[in-house]
C-alpha cells in the first residue's frame, strides 16, 4: 500500500488573490490623502496669519485680498482632487467601483477649477453689494 501525504507543498509560493499589483498604490494613496489635506490646510492657515500682519488701506484692497486668497485656495484644493483622482484611476486596475470613485474625484477637480475661475466674479458682486 502506497502512503502519500495528503498535502504536497507547492514548488513556488503563490500570491494571495487579494494582493493585486495596484492594491499597494491604492492603499498608499488612501493613507496619504488625509496627510496631504492637513498639510495643505496648515500651510494655508499659516499664510493667512502671515498675511494678516499687513493692514488693508481700503475696502477695495480687502476685497482684492479676499479674491486672491479664494482663488488660491480653490486652485490648491482642485489640484489635490485632480492628483487623488489620477492616482486612484491609475491604481483602479479595472475595478469598476474604484474607477467610478476616481471619476468622481476628477469631476470634483473640474468643478473646483471652474469655481476658481468664477471666484473673482463672485467677490466683485459681493463687494459691490456690500459697498
Amino acid at each position: 500500500m502506497n502512503h502519500r501525504p495528503l498535502h504536497r507543498p507547492s514548488p513556488t509560493p503563490r500570491r494571495p488573490v487579494t494582493d493585486r499589483p495596484g492594491r499597494r498604490l491604492r492603499r498608499t494613496v488612501q493613507r496619504m490623502a488625509p496627510a496631504v489635506a492637513v498639510t495643505a490646510s496648515t500651510a494655508v492657515a499659516v499664510a493667512l496669519v502671515a498675511d494678516a500682519a499687513y493692514a488693508a488701506e481700503s475696502l477695495e484692497q480687502v476685497v482684492n485680498n479676499i479674491r486672491t486668497w479664494l482663488v488660491g485656495i480653490l486652485v490648491a484644493v482642485a489640484t489635490l482632487f485632480l492628483t487623488v483622482g489620477g492616482l486612484r484611476y491609475a491604481a483602479a486596475n479595472g475595478d469598476p467601483g474604484e474607477v467610478e470613485k476616481a471619476k468622481l474625484a476628477l469631476k470634483s477637480a473640474a468643478i473646483g477649477y471652474a469655481l476658481a475661475m468664477l471666484a473673482p466674479l463672485f467677490v466683485t458682486i459681493v463687494g459691490q453689494w456690500v459697498a
